[in-house]
């Protein structure tokens, strides 16, 4: 009979939180056995999986932060995605890619390189630590700029860590001044009244 994972047992031999299993169980993305409510992966599932990335050749390392106050995360962002590779892709040859700027800006050097190196073949797959590094809203369409090219994008954590709140906070102020200056015109007083507003909103305990 074939071994059936837990699905504790399979997100841990995939370097991923048992919820990202789940997820892509509901986005169909693997196949799962269901056995009295429980879900089961199988050793075959397992193995197509890991097959699926047996025709990699060159990765891509994409790392980024919003701002020069962070560069100690993007070092670490760096360090885990490295030891990720290493882990998971021992043999491939791996180029890191970094910036520092915001998930909200559309002309990003780092993205602009990463997709001219899709287009150029040069490489099979681009890793990323959360789906956010790679861009802060529209990712599928991204993801979908690199399938045009067959990129994977390989998402390695699915769970962020706490300490990006601040960064969150910096991309809804830059939201909201960007609406609010469309709407009322940049330099008016009605929207620098909202942004200060927002700014004082968010930085109140």
């Amino acid at each position: 009979m074939e071994k059936l994972y837990k699905l504790s047992e399979f997100a841990r031999l995939m370097n991923i939180s048992r919820s990202g299993v789940i997820k892509w169980i509901k986005k169909g993305k693997i196949r799962a056995i269901n056995i009295h409510g429980r879900w089961y992966i199988s050793e075959s599932e397992f193995e197509r999986l890991i097959k699926g990335y047996a025709s990699l050749k060159r990765i891509a390392i994409y790392a980024r932060v919003s701002g020069n106050t962070q560069k100690d995360d993007l070092e670490r962002q760096i360090a885990s995605l490295e030891d990720y590779v290493k882990k998971h892709f021992p043999q491939i040859e791996y180029i890191v890619v970094k910036e520092v700027a915001s998930g909200l800006k559309e002309d990003r050097g780092g993205l602009r390189k990463l997709i001219e190196m899709a287009r150029k073949k040069q490489i099979d797959a681009v890793i990323v630590a959360y789906k956010d590094r790679l861009t802060r809203f529209g990712f599928t369409y991204i993801e979908e700029v690199f399938k045009a090219y067959s990129v994977r994008v390989i998402v390695a954590f699915h769970e962020e860590p706490k300490d990006y709140y601040q960064e969150l906070v910096e991309d809804l102020i830059a939201i909201v001044t960007s609406f609010a200056g469309r709407i009322y015109g940049k330099r008016s007083h009605k929207c620098r009244k909202v942004v200060e507003a927002v700014e004082r909103a968010v930085k109140d305990p």
